[in-house]
């Protein structure tokens, strides 16, 4: 599960023949059908970057994607959240979290042993607590379709979008998090257990915020730009508009 938890990290659209090549060239002979079931374990597929996690709640409404070709000009205007997986010495939990997509600033995020949807109401009730965005994005998954998380949605009174079945583009800045987490961070540490994980977690997502620079943000921090505070060593500048396509992923 390490091993495919990196291979897909590089590689998000091997699906399990590939993955089964790619274990073989690494000196690790496993057979298709392990390796299917320990993917579908962890939550992943090929296709799109992204945990398997876009099947609808039964009966629950799926909400039209409403990002493409939208200038994204300033904080708040729109948050998205997706879910990734994170290895542990024995096992793995699930982490999500909610990225303002115009500063890439992480305002919340928990993890959970399990899928359910309660820690993510929880992330996006402390979210809440503290801004409000004018659209908040996610994938089409149980746990975000679920009547509950799209209710506290409504009641904010957030215009609420949903990526397609299977684009990769449509989330992407909250992809790019996951990818810098796990190389910056999971992949160079060994998470004895879930406290471990969660107490470094949370350091990692402080540097992050507030003392990683990002390119596409001319080298400034999230919190730089989302709080419109000026970096010690950058002059903060306004970014140019975001606009949400094929064109950003260049721009990360």
């Amino acid at each position: 599960m390490r091993l495919l938890d990196e291979q897909y990290t590089r590689t998000p659209f091997y699906g399990s023949r590939r993955m089964v090549i790619a274990l073989g060239e690494r000196g690790w002979e496993v057979n298709r059908k392990r390796v299917q079931r320990l993917m579908q374990m962890m939550g992943i597929q090929a296709i799109y970057q992204k945990p398997r996690l876009s099947d609808p709640a039964p009966g629950h409404r799926i909400y039209p994607y409403r990002l493409r070709g939208l200038p994204i000009t300033r904080p708040n205007q729109v948050w998205g959240t997706d879910i990734t997986y994170i290895r542990l010495q024995s096992g793995f939990i699930y982490l999500v979290a909610i990225l303002d997509w115009y500063s890439r600033y992480v305002v919340d995020w928990e993890v959970s042993i399990t899928l359910d949807t309660g820690f993510c109401i929880s992330t996006l009730d402390r979210a809440l607590e503290k801004a409000k965005p004018e659209i908040f994005n996610s994938d089409q998954g149980a746990q975000f379709t679920s009547q509950e998380f799209t209710q506290r949605l409504e009641r904010a009174g957030l215009l609420i979008s949903m990526d397609g079945r299977g684009r990769a583009m449509d989330n992407i800045f909250t992809e790019r998090l996951w990818r810098s987490l796990k190389y910056e961070e999971v992949y160079l540490k060994d998470y004895a257990g879930v406290p471990d994980a969660i107490g470094n977690l949370k350091r990692y997502f402080q540097f992050y915020n507030f003392e990683r620079p990002h390119q596409s943000l001319d080298y400034q921090t999230p919190a730089a730009i989302y709080f419109g505070i000026p970096s010690k060593t950058v002059k903060c500048r306004k970014p140019a508009a975001i606009q949400v396509g094929f064109a950003a992923d260049r721009r990360l």
